[in-house]
């Protein structure tokens, strides 16, 4: 019997026999059709270590979904089973031993068995929940729960292990918040990477200097400002100074309300070190556009709306889309009114870029432009940026 290792709700899935069925390593499908039966001898090895090319972090989110599964099925219509009080009890020990491999509190159970003085049943009797299926269920939810609730948050870390592994590439330089024409950028050296701005380069700024490890933070952008465009100034006139300067290239209220939530940190204790938000920054740039202006479709966006580099070294984007993100302006109609008509393509393009900068290792945040409009729009930011900054505080070390 040949056994292939899949994902399937967040539980590891063994296919045997051409029937998948949803407890991983746990089970084997008879030839036919025949029901599973529970593989004893590699539950019991289960206490000494995961089997061959799978995790415990596999096998236990497998063995709690089994355990809840049978004893919720036996505290309501008995339907549903695959243990036995001869076998639970085995399940039960590899379960508590693969939880204690992986530094996770094992359930304390206060019963061993389905049925007997030690079962299930007797406890339920025992304990007022003879005529409510519901109190069964929330005993077993409470005795399991945390159990579940722990491996989920190993599951979503390892996740993050395996698809976040940080942007593709070195930093190079940072060009951003053109608050006048569009630079036109050329590659002036291929071997080496080196772009140059060729046409108006006076309306954009560009940061070239080495990325330390823990990110961008607002005081090296404020001591890159003070050495390259206001030499001989104090840090506060010059912070001001370039915050106004970053605050100019913005583009619609909702991205001005958005740096001001964000920046009004920098104000407060140790806000100086946070990571500096960058607005209007060049992500790439497509010599070949038409003489109308528009793309020619190799790249549907050029630059991002803000970024954020921060000190567990993830790049972050921020967008903030208004309504020409995903439709186009009807000439006006007889009354003046100006209406807009969905694109679905302008969608597609928006959301294919997307995909490929998270699979550069980007963090990408939307928000609709009309959300930040709106009563409480503020309190949307102020409660993300909180969120986003603790996630993505320095490493311990």
């Amino acid at each position: 019997m040949s056994w292939l290792l899949q994902a399937e709700d967040a539980v590891g899935t063994v296919a045997g026999g051409g029937v998948r069925g949803r407890y991983g390593v746990l089970q084997q499908w008879g030839r036919g059709g025949e029901p599973w039966v529970l593989d004893v001898g590699l539950v019991e090895s289960l206490r000494f270590g995961p089997p061959e090319g799978h995790a415990d972090l596999d096998v236990a989110v497998a063995l709690t979904r089994l355990l809840y599964d049978d004893f919720v099925a036996h505290g309501t219509d008995g339907q549903g089973r695959h243990l036995d009080d001869e076998n639970v009890p085995l399940v039960m020990k590899a379960h508590r031993a693969v939880l204690e491999r992986l530094a996770l509190e094992a359930p304390a159970w206060p019963f061993r068995t389905f049925d007997g003085p030690r079962g299930f049943g007797t406890y339920w009797r025992n304990n007022d929940m003879r005529g409510s299926w519901q109190a069964r269920r929330d005993c077993i939810e409470q005795i399991l729960g945390p159990a579940r609730d722990a491996l989920e948050g190993l599951q979503e870390l390892e996740y993050e292990r395996l698809f976040t592994k940080g942007p593709s590439g070195s930093f190079k330089n940072l060009i951003f918040a053109a608050d006048g024409a569009k630079p036109q950028i050329v590659l002036r050296d291929a071997v080496n990477n080196d772009v140059e701005i060729v046409r108006h380069a006076d309306a954009c700024l560009v940061y070239t200097d080495p990325l330390p490890p823990q990110g961008l933070t607002w005081r090296q952008m404020v001591a890159w400002w003070m050495k390259n465009h206001q030499p001989g100034t104090d840090e506060k006139v010059a912070a001001s100074s370039l915050y106004r300067r970053l605050y100019r290239s913005l583009d619609s209220v909702p991205e001005q309300l958005l740096m001001r939530s964000y920046c009004a940190r920098y104000a407060e204790e140790g806000g100086l070190d946070l990571p500096a938000l960058i607005p209007q920054v060049y992500l790439h740039y497509d010599p070949y556009t038409r003489r109308s202006g528009k793309q020619t479709g190799a790249l549907h966006r050029q630059r991002m709306d803000f970024l954020l580099l921060a000190p567990d070294q993830s790049r972050i984007v921020i967008e903030v889309d208004g309504v020409q993100h995903y439709s186009r302006k009807n000439l006006p109609d007889n009354t003046g009114r100006i209406t807009w008509t969905a694109v679905p393509r302008l969608y597609s393009e928006m959301v294919a870029e997307d995909r490929r900068l998270r699979l550069a290792g980007y963090e990408i945040y939307r928000f609709g432009g009309w959300e930040l409009t709106e009563p409480g729009g503020e309190k949307i930011l102020e409660s993300f940026f909180t969120e986003l900054l603790d996630r993505h505080k320095k490493p311990a070390v």
